[in-house]
């Protein structure tokens, strides 16, 4: 599977660090050193044919949301077999008063009105080439799991005690086939390591903390991912016994990011996903003004809340319902609808 990170040339070959750009994707720009790796334009890391975006056609919109200024959509690529999810989106603004005004006030942008009334006034803004760039994100081959997970669907609330935890969610975890090759690939070095920020070994409390492929390198939207090297699946299996885990990844993962990027931890937010998008127990930290997606109370577990429930009842998430959101149609859906655990008309 191929998942792309494009923007505008002139910013993909601006640095050979830059943070949007996946490794199996970065093509090393040299200094003439010889581990410089020449190769031509349309081959990737592994000599593979690169795709080429712009012959994509659009088959159907899965999700048009105004909120985020994102579109996903699903399509096809001229000269490849299966589908392909492509989502542009709208980049951040830069805080620099100096770069907004030099960028986006300089005479080169045109401002076209569309009306005024007393004090406002409404304009079309048309910035220059290369300051009116989207994010676009590439998922190539997109199984029927990557579309119904940007598919726009009505939604419902589970509320899942651990019997219905046993007897329908695990059998659906155990069922899953997504590979999960690309975080054994980073914890074995063979992948993102100019992502790392922080690493230890430790094979009980020790954890890889790397930037997170969608972040776009600038400090406002900060977000990392912490990947345990102990194999968990989910919330549902932590225990007391994970304590000293949690707690370092909380404890070590804040101070690299204050040294980092001079953030303090209580501007950071961490937390859980539950239901997450892979069953590879992770932490997401994020800068606590960026607003990311599944930051919601039916979605993310607070780090902090999660070792202070573990230090008051050691098996407290084997206990505990604990309430999500299912898409409709999705495969979890069905299954708790079949169960007899989903109300889904009044």
């Amino acid at each position: 599977m191929e998942i792309l990170d494009v923007t505008s040339m002139a910013e993909k070959c601006a640095s050979a660090n830059d943070g949007d750009c996946p490794p199996a994707k970065r093509v090393k720009l040299g200094d003439g050193s010889a581990d410089v790796v020449e190769k031509t334009p349309d081959e990737n890391e592994t000599g593979e044919r690169e795709l080429d975006v712009s012959s994509f056609k659009v088959t159907k919109v899965l999700q048009n949301n105004c909120a985020r200024k994102l579109i996903c959509m699903e399509g096809t690529f001229e000269d490849r077999e299966g589908p392909a999810i492509v989502l542009l989106e709208q980049r951040t603004f830069p805080y620099d008063k100096v770069v907004l005004e030099k960028d986006f006030f300089d005479g080169k942008t045109i401002f076209r009105k569309v009306f005024n009334n007393d004090i406002y006034r409404n304009y079309n803004c048309f910035p220059t080439e290369e300051h009116n760039s989207l994010h676009a994100t590439v998922i190539y081959p997109a199984t029927q799991t990557h579309i119904d997970k940007y598919k726009r669907q009505e939604l419902y609330v589970i509320n899942e005690t651990y019997e219905l935890y046993q007897q329908v969610t695990l059998p659906y975890i155990e069922s899953k086939s997504l590979s999960l090759e690309w975080i054994t690939n980073i914890l074995e070095h063979k992948a993102e390591q100019e992502s790392v920020i922080y690493e230890d070994p430790d094979k009980d409390s020790g954890f890889v903390l790397v930037t997170d492929f969608k972040w776009n390198g600038q400090t406002d939207t900060l977000k990392l991912l912490a990947l345990p090297f102990q194999k968990i699946r989910s919330l549902r299996e932590l225990n007391g016994s994970h304590l000293p885990l949690l707690k370092n990844i909380q404890d070590a993962g804040t101070a690299a990011i204050s040294k980092k990027f001079n953030i303090p931890a209580s501007q950071l937010r961490i937390y859980f996903h539950y239901q997450p998008s892979y069953y590879y127990l992770h932490v997401h930290f994020c800068y606590l003004m960026f607003e990311a997606p599944g930051i919601y109370v039916e979605k993310a577990h607070l780090l902090s809340t999660v070792i202070r429930n573990l230090e008051l009842m050691s098996d407290y998430y084997t206990k505990a319902v604990l309430s999500y959101v299912v898409f409709k149609d999705s495969p979890l859906y069905e299954k708790f609808k079949s169960h007899g655990a989903l109300q889904t008309s009044t």
